[in-house]
């Protein structure tokens, strides 16, 4: 067991956290995540809001609780402790609850999570980590002990919702498929989804936005860069010389997505042989910069050709760019707003099938049904429309299903 007059300064900083802790919106996800399970991970890229919805949940279930312990793993106060340690100490006083941000950042994580799950049962807790980190591959599989949350970045309903004090609330695609034009004359009502959209695409995916618009992709060059340079070397083995191939395929994507690729030439371009493109392909989506998806009928495996790329949010052809293809927005802007909750596939007509049921084919003013005549639950997602009509959806809406 840690001193307990040491440890102090840690149960200090957590009050100080507490204290300190601002946040104009509330995140969606906290309603999610079920925070009963004895091991619960929170998953996600990095600034997608992962210690917003930690401390905004501790807060609202237990204000100051001395039972309750807040820590993060880059914290130099922790480093001089084990995480056994602590866990330790903790329960000793009489804590309940442990909540350990940036757990990928210790390197003994997933033996010393085994041991806290095995030894204190009582204890319930809460680790967060890069979209990266598998819990299957740590020193230990703490797959059968813990329950998975990956959270994304803002959906456009809570872009909306933060920048107009509004608490629209979300809906299913079931809803919007069979009512959608009732519902948007509700919204419309409330506010134009037009005047935030392309604010949206270019800087509302990431939290962190509400920092400042002005340097925005800045920052996110800069977590872009971190993700690849530091958690891709620590988690995943990837070798630091070959960082450049993985930023050049990436810019690759940002002019290019979505993208058909065609392995043999790309690994060619990048001086990569087949299984290296395909693990570093599996390596970006993991870490939420990219999105594969497969034609119906295929499933994924590591080594299969994904049938197209697509950038994994919007915000991230901005990189360096001003002007980007509409076709390549609206496709990802679908893909993202749907991705975390619903299956995609890639149909033989039309341009996603989710969940095996509804066909869409994604467009502007000019889209008709020519590609997906006479198939059953097809709809048009469209842009530049407030409200649609019979199964022409306004594309804006996919963006209020979390």
């Amino acid at each position: 067991m840690a001193d307990l007059e040491k440890i102090a300064d840690i149960y200090i900083e957590h009050q100080r956290k507490l204290a300190s802790f601002y946040a104009s919106f509330r995140r969606y996800y906290i309603d999610v995540i079920d925070w009963d399970e004895r091991l619960t991970v929170i998953l996600g890229a990095r600034g997608s809001g992962k210690t917003t919805i930690m401390i905004q949940h501790i807060l609202e279930k237990f204000g100051t609780s001395e039972k309750v312990l807040y820590i993060s793993m880059d914290d130099l106060l922790v480093a001089q402790y084990s995480l056994l340690e602590i866990a330790d100490t903790h329960f000793q006083k009489g804590g309940t609850h442990l909540y350990i941000d940036e757990i990928h950042k210790y390197a003994n994580w997933s033996q010393e999570l085994k041991n806290i799950n095995d030894r204190y049962k009582q204890m319930k807790v809460v680790i967060s980590g890069s979209s990266i980190l598998d819990i299957q591959k740590g020193q230990v599989d703490l797959s059968r002990r813990a329950v998975e949350w990956q959270v994304p970045g803002l959906s456009f309903r809570e872009y909306i919702n933060i920048e107009t004090g509004l608490t629209i609330p979300t809906i299913t695609l079931n809803e919007l498929v069979s009512n959608h034009i009732d519902i948007a004359n509700t919204i419309s009502k409330q506010v134009k989804p037009a005047a935030y959209i392309q604010q949206y695409l270019e800087h509302g995916y990431y939290p962190y936005y509400l920092e400042g618009k002005k340097n925005y992709h800045r920052k996110l060059n800069n977590v872009l860069n971190i993700t690849l340079e530091v958690d891709m070397p620590q988690l995943l083995g990837v070798e630091v010389s070959k960082i450049p191939t993985l930023k050049k395929l990436i810019y690759i994507l940002t002019t290019q997505a979505p993208f058909t690729p065609n392995i043999t030439k790309l690994g060619a371009n990048l001086n990569l042989d087949r299984g290296t493109l395909y693990r570093y392909l599996d390596y970006l989506e993991k870490a939420s910069i990219i999105k594969m998806l497969w034609n119906k009928g295929k499933s994924y495996s590591l080594m299969s050709k994904p049938d197209k790329l697509y950038l994994h949010n919007t915000n991230l052809f901005y990189l360096g760019r001003s002007m980007v293809e509409k076709g390549a927005l609206r496709e990802s802007f679908f893909a993202s707003m749907l991705n975390n909750k619903y299956n995609l596939k890639l149909p033989p007509s039309g341009d996603f099938l989710v969940n095996d049921e509804f066909l869409f084919e994604v467009g502007g003013k000019s889209k008709n049904y020519t590609q997906i005549t006479n198939i059953p639950n097809s709809f048009i997602a469209m842009d530049d429309i407030l409200i649609g009509t019979g199964n022409t959806i306004p594309l804006w809406m996919f963006g209020f299903l979390y």
